[in-house]
C-alpha cells in the first residue's frame, strides 16, 4: 500500500476518533443542560447520552479498525481466517451498537409515543438480520476453510514445491 493511501487512512481514522469524542462531549453538554432546566426530564437526558455514547463507540471502533487494518498492517498478506476474524470483531461491535441503540429507542419511544414503536422494532429486526447474516458468513467461511485449507498453507506449499523443498507437516498445520 502506498504511503499516500496509508496517510489518508490514518487521517480518516484520527478524524473519526475526534468525532467520536465530540459526540460524547455533545451528549454530556446536553445532559448538563437537561439537569439544569427543570422542564426537561432527566430520564430523557440520560437516554440521549446513552444514544450518543453508543454511536460514539461504533464510530471509534470503525476508526480503530481502519487504523489497525489499513495503516498499521499496510500491505501485509492476510489469511482468509485472519480476515474473517477481523471482520467478525468489527461487525460484532456494530451489531452490539445497533442492539443498544434499538433498546434506547424502545425506552424513549415508550415514554413519548407508543404509536411510533414500529421504528425501534424495525431497528431491532435489522440488528437481528445483521447478526444472522454474520452467523451465516462465519459458518460458510469456516466450512470453506476446512475444505480448502488456510491460504498461508497453500502459498507455502506452492513456494516449497517451486523450490524443491518439502512442505510443512500436517501436524504443524493442524495446531492452528
Amino acid at each position: 500500500m502506498s504511503i499516500l493511501t496509508r496517510a489518508v487512512f490514518a487521517l480518516s481514522s484520527l478524524l473519526l476518533m475526534l468525532l467520536a469524542v465530540g459526540l460524547v462531549g455533545v451528549g454530556l453538554r446536553e445532559a448538563g443542560q437537561a439537569f439544569i432546566d427543570p422542564e426537561q426530564s432527566a430520564a430523557d437526558a440520560i437516554l440521549d447520552i446513552l444514544g450518543y455514547v453508543i454511536v460514539a463507540i461504533a464510530v471509534f471502533d470503525v476508526a480503530k479498525y481502519l487504523f489497525e487494518d489499513e495503516v498499521r498492517r499496510g500491505a501485509e498478506k492476510r489469511s482468509a481466517a485472519e480476515a474473517r476474524r477481523s471482520l467478525t470483531k468489527f461487525l460484532s461491535t456494530i451489531i452490539i451498537a445497533l442492539f443498544l441503540e434499538a433498546l434506547v429507542l424502545v425506552f424513549k419511544t415508550a415514554r413519548e409515543d407508543v404509536g411510533m414503536m414500529g421504528y425501534p422494532v424495525a431497528l431491532l429486526a435489522a440488528s437481528i438480520l445483521v447478526l444472522v447474516g454474520l452467523g451465516v458468513f462465519q459458518r460458510m467461511s469456516a466450512t470453506v476453510e476446512e475444505k480448502v485449507g488456510d491460504d498461508d498453507d497453500a502459498e507455502a506449499a506452492a513456494e516449497n514445491a517451486a523450490t524443491g523443498r518439502t512442505s510443512r507437516s500436517k501436524a504443524g498445520t493442524a495446531k492452528r
